[in-house]
């Protein structure tokens, strides 16, 4: 009776809602021991799971019933432009996207292109507000099966390919089209330098706060120069 009303449940049951179901006096508990013992090694287990009993698939056997769908979606113009700007620009703010673009970029957006792993967050920036800059991964690289960034196409082949016809505008507002390899480089020597400044500035400080200990020769130097 306990396991029937366990198996025909849609919701964890307590051992007070089994004992609801039961005749007076049942020992749910002694009953409910024995169940888990038995399904213990069956492909259904006898869990505990928030206060409250449930039948679930055994832990080693859910590969079975595991079913993985590639379901293909399109990009908003929105994603593919974002996504453009990131991988020509890149490392771009969400500020800088939005100058671009000259519209507000929804947070949808950018979670949507990271979630197909072809953007990730490159860290944040060195200026007020510490901003999110974000640039493209592996996974961009992989599908679009370029070695790096630096095989991103230029002026050159996308005029060839017809694909700046409609988009002056957009280059006059990026300023041409730009080398998002020698952006990466330049972003990373201006870290190096910040870290740099950062590291001997952190240094200075703690030279002041623990000043070295005088030596035996610089208090005689210190009481010969009082005298």
């Amino acid at each position: 009776m306990v396991e029937a009303t366990l198996f025909a449940s849609e919701n964890p049951m307590s051992v007070e809602e089994i004992a609801e179901r039961l005749p007076d006096g049942v020992d749910v508990a002694m009953h409910i021991e024995a169940l888990t013992e038995s399904y213990a090694t069956a492909g259904v287990n006898l869990v505990y799971v928030a206060g409250k009993y449930m039948f679930r698939t055994a832990a080693d056997l859910a590969f079975l019933l595991r079913r993985e769908v590639d379901e293909p979606r399109k990009l908003s113009r929105a994603a593919v432009e974002t996504m453009a700007i990131i991988a020509y620009h890149q490392p771009v703010t969400r500020a800088e996207i939005e100058e671009i673009r000259g519209v507000t970029i929804s947070k949808g957006t950018l979670d949507v292109l990271i979630e197909a792993g072809w953007v990730r967050m490159m860290g944040r920036r060195r200026t007020p507000g510490r901003p999110v800059t974000y640039g493209t991964s592996e996974g961009f690289l992989v599908h679009f099966g370029l070695e790096s960034v630096k095989d991103l196409p230029g002026m050159a082949d996308l005029k060839a390919a017809g694909l700046l016809d409609s988009v002056d505008v957009a280059l006059d507002k990026l300023g041409g089209m730009p080398s998002p390899a020698e952006a990466l480089e330049q972003e990373d020597a201006q870290i190096d330098l910040e870290d740099a400044i950062a590291r001997s500035e952190r240094e200075a400080a703690d030279s002041r706060r623990n000043p070295a200990p005088q030596t035996e020769a610089d208090e005689n130097s210190a009481e010969s120069a009082e005298q």
